[in-house]
C-alpha cells in the first residue's frame, strides 16, 4: 500500500442513532454508508483514513416505555466525542405502546419527544449532533395566518437549545421556517432525481417530450416544485388553482369548492401531477378527475410522502378505472405493506441518498451537489435518450 497523504479527516467517528419509526429506512442507510466508506477507503489507498472501517455504525440504543405512558432513552454504548446523527420518522404510525393497558398508536408528537429523549440521553458527551427528520416535525404548521400556534418554528427552536447543530430534512412545505433557526444548519433535500429516474425505468411508455407529456401543479403552493420538474425536463406547466370557502372550517382546513385550470391544452396527453405530498388524496382526486375529462392520457402522480390518512379504497378505485395509472412516492415516512403490494404504487428509495449525506456531513465536504440535482437529472436523461 503506496503512502499518502491524509485527504480524509472525519469531524468525529460517525454514529447513526436510529429511531424504530425509522427502522427500514435506517437499516438500508447504514448498508449504503459502510459501503460507501469500505469503497472510498480502497479507491484512496491510504493507511491515513483516520476512520475505523465498520460494517455497520449505528449506535445500540433505545426507547424504555413505561405503564403509565411516560418513556426514557437509554443509550448502550459510548458516544463520546462521535459526531452522532439522528434519524427519525415523526410520521409512523404503525408503532405502539401499552398505556394502563391500552394499545395506543405513536402521534408525531410522541415521535418528535423520543428525539429531544435520545439527545438528553447523549448529555452534552457527542461531538456535534445532527437530526435528520426526512418529515418535518409540524411542517404543515408553519406559517401563521391568525391568532395560532407556530408549531414547526417552536420544535426548531427546540432542538437547537437542545445542541442540534444540523436539521436536515426533504421536500419541506416551507422553507423560510429556517429563518426561525438562522444560527445553525437547515437544509431541505429534495428527491426529484431518484422520483425522475425511477419513473423513466419502469415506465416503459412514458416519453419525455413537450408534445407528448405536460407537468402539473395541483395548487400555487406547489408551483414552485412543478416549474421545476418541467424545465429539467422540457416540458410546459399547468396549474390548478383551489377555490375556497373561506366562510367554513371542516378539519381545521377551509373546504375546496372546485379546482380552476390553467395552462395549455391536456388532450392527448400523458400528464404528471406534482407535490410534495398526498394528506387524504381529495385534491389529487378532483384533479385526475377533471384532467381526464378533458381527454388526458396516463395520469402519473409524483409526490414525497404518500400519507392517505382516509385510506387507500378510492386509490385503488380510481386506478381501476383508469384515471391515475401510477403513484411514485419515497420511503421516507412510513410505507403500509398494502401500499407496497398495490400495482399502482411505485416505492422510490431515499437510502442511498441519506448515507451520502451523512459520508459528507461528517467529513465536513460540500452538500451542495446533493441540493441541487439538475446536472445529474440532465445527464440520466441524455443517457437513457
Amino acid at each position: 500500500m503506496k503512502d499518502s497523504k491524509v485527504s480524509k479527516i472525519p469531524y468525529g467517528h460517525v454514529g447513526i442513532i436510529v429511531h424504530k419509526s425509522c427502522k427500514d429506512l435506517g437499516e438500508k442507510i447504514d448498508g449504503h454508508l459502510a459501503d460507501r466508506r469500505k469503497w472510498e477507503f480502497n479507491q484512496s489507498n491510504s493507511k491515513y483514513f483516520l476512520e475505523a472501517l465498520k460494517d455497520s455504525y449505528v449506535i445500540d440504543s433505545d426507547i424504555i416505555r413505561f405503564s403509565n405512558g411516560e418513556a426514557k432513552g437509554i443509550l448502550n454504548e459510548t458516544i463520546r466525542g462521535k459526531d452522532i446523527f439522528i434519524i427519525a420518522d415523526v410520521g409512523n404510525y404503525s408503532i405502539k405502546y401499552n398505556m394502563f393497558g391500552t394499545e395506543n398508536r405513536m402521534s408525531p408528537d410522541d415521535h418528535f419527544q423520543d428525539i429531544k429523549r435520545m439527545i438528553s440521553a447523549i448529555a452534552g458527551k457527542a461531538r456535534r449532533i445532527s437530526v435528520i427528520m426526512p418529515m418535518l416535525y409540524e411542517g404543515r404548521q408553519d406559517k401563521r395566518n391568525s391568532r395560532e400556534s407556530l408549531d414547526c418554528a417552536m420544535a426548531l427552536q427546540e432542538l437547537e437549545n437542545l445542541g442540534v447543530e444540523n436539521i436536515f430534512t426533504f421536500d419541506a412545505h416551507e422553507t423560510r421556517v429556517q429563518n426561525a433557526i438562522p444560527l445553525i444548519g437547515f437544509e431541505s433535500l429534495h428527491s426529484t432525481y431518484q422520483i425522475i429516474k425511477s419513473m423513466v425505468e419502469t415506465q416503459n411508455e412514458l416519453q419525455v417530450d413537450k408534445s407528448k407529456l405536460l407537468v402539473i401543479s395541483p395548487d400555487t403552493g406547489a408551483m414552485d416544485r412543478a416549474i421545476y420538474y418541467a424545465s429539467v425536463l422540457g416540458l410546459d406547466v399547468g396549474l390548478f388553482y383551489k377555490r375556497r370557502d373561506y366562510k367554513k372550517i371542516v378539519n381545521g382546513k377551509n373546504p375546496i369548492i372546485q379546482h380552476e385550470y390553467m395552462g395549455s391544452k391536456v388532450a392527448g396527453k400523458d400528464v404528471l401531477i406534482v407535490d410534495d405530498m398526498i394528506a387524504s388524496g381529495e385534491s389529487v382526486f378532483d384533479i385526475a378527475r377533471e384532467l381526464k375529462q378533458k381527454d388526458a392520457e396516463n395520469i402519473y402522480v409524483a409526490v414525497s410522502f404518500a400519507l392517505f390518512t382516509e385510506g387507500i379504497d378510492k386509490m385503488d378505485e380510481y386506478y381501476k378505472k383508469g384515471i391515475i395509472k401510477k403513484l411514485f412516492s419515497t420511503n421516507l415516512t412510513y410505507i403500509p405493506e398494502k401500499f407496497k403490494q398495490a400495482d399502482w404504487f411505485q416505492e422510490v428509495d431515499m437510502s442511498q441518498l441519506i448515507a451520502t449525506l451523512i459520508d459528507k456531513v461528517n467529513y465536513d465536504d460540500s452538500i451542495s451537489p446533493l441540493l441541487d440535482a439538475t446536472d445529474k437529472i440532465k445527464k440520466f436523461l441524455q443517457k437513457k435518450g
